[in-house]
């Protein structure tokens, strides 16, 4: 089918790598190419390199370089935190605590510590996604030994508010670790770890112009935990593994990148979705914003479901004139489960299986916004006659 131009709206799935951090990765491939490990000057090198990448992280998070390890990515972030607490600290306590909207990585990680053994309590949200505080409170135990809670969700775009949730984990308890899934949020959002009491935090390279297969966990000082994975010992005995360079350097510099330019970026973005949604409810009905209220969601992700309407068809109609949008998370494999989160907010079955996520990026532009929105209204008229027989 001829496509008149390609829009790329599920930057929550991954985004492009940018220029500069493609750079950085041709240099650590070509140039600085040693192993951190090796005691030549190509290995020392690399090695000042993951420092200088390591810095520019801790600068942005207000940590010190000791407290970064750098991990595979998200998903593997994720795990270390969750299973390394958890077993680590599993002869004080086997209760652990997270939410029903969290990311698969999160999720089947208690799953798994839960046939463990370990006793797991997943708490509810509302309609809008934010987790019941009250309910948190209450869930707090002497033997709670970790919180798991994300900072945005990736489905609706949800942000918690992570500096009250931290509170009252340590005004009920201040031996109680922190984990926060911040892989939508790192890079959109000014985080402190301090003021929002974080003990763990999980980023990801993919999700802000670097390539996949890079990620990194903040780990408090101080923090008891142990390694999922074992080997030479590198990152301080925590991860072990030939450190990824090259992949490193490009988070660094994506990590850069994202905060020099995060004000005019997320306004951008802002705008962005401010008036695609505002064109999209002039020309189509039966359409609802999933999620937060719309001056309260973040500006990059927004889930829209329409009556009538099959996720999966305007997805694979939309991909073919070079519309590119998600039906929720693209990380289970092309699964067409009914999503959790959706489930959790409270979304019937039909209403979830109307369900569209769109998720911005700095190359959408205001000039597709007709463009993408009288693709999207078609489609939907098309679609919604097939369904109800017309």
């Amino acid at each position: 089918m001829d496509r008149k131009k390609e829009i790329y709206l599920d930057n929550a799935a991954t985004t492009k790598v940018s220029d500069r951090v493609m750079e950085r990765i041709i240099d650590m491939c070509t140039v600085n190419y040693g192993n951190p490990s090796s005691m030549h000057n190509k290995g020392l090198e690399a090695e000042n390199q993951i420092r200088n990448a390591a810095n520019i992280i801790t600068n942005v998070l207000l940590c010190s370089e000791e407290e970064i390890y750098f991990t595979s990515g998200g998903t593997e972030a994720n795990n270390l935190a969750i299973m390394g607490v958890s077993e680590a600290n599993k002869n004080v306590g086997r209760h652990i605590i997270t939410t029903k909207i969290e990311h698969s990585s999160v999720q089947k990680t208690f799953k798994a510590l839960e046939a463990e053994g370990f006793d797991v309590t997943y708490l509810d949200v509302d309609k809008k996604g934010y987790v019941d505080e009250k309910q948190l409170e209450d869930a707090i135990r002497e033997d709670t030994t970790l919180v798991s809670i994300m900072y945005v969700n990736n489905e609706i775009g949800t942000k918690q508010n992570i500096e009250k949730l931290g509170n009252i984990i340590k005004n009920k308890n201040t031996k109680i670790y922190f984990h926060v899934d911040a892989i939508q949020a790192f890079g959109k959002f000014v985080i402190n770890v301090d003021k929002e009491h974080i003990d763990l935090l999980s980023i990801s390279g993919h999700k802000i112009h670097a390539p996949k297969g890079i990620g990194a966990l903040y780990v408090r000082k101080g923090v008891k935990i142990i390694p999922i994975i074992h080997g030479g010992g590198q990152q301080k005995g925590l991860r072990s593994g030939t450190e990824n360079a090259m992949g490193i350097v490009a988070l660094g510099e994506a990590t850069k990148e994202a905060y020099k330019n995060l004000k005019s970026n997320m306004e951008n973005m802002m705008e962005f979705k401010t008036k695609l949604v505002e064109e999209i409810f002039n020309k189509i009905d039966d359409v609802v914003v999933n999620g937060a209220e719309f001056n309260k969601s973040v500006p990059h992700i927004l889930s829209l479901r329409f009556k009538d309407i099959k996720g999966q068809a305007l997805l694979h109609a939309l991909s073919d004139i070079g519309i590119y949008i998600s039906t929720g998370s693209a990380c289970s494999t092309k699964k067409t489960d009914l999503s959790k989160t959706l489930i959790a907010i409270g979304l019937s079955p039909d209403e979830i299986y109307g369900t569209i996520r769109l998720s911005f990026g700095p190359d959408n532009y205001e000039d597709d916004i007709s463009y993408i929105v009288d693709n999207i209204a078609n489609l939907v008229e098309k679609i919604r006659k097939v369904v109800r027989g017309e």
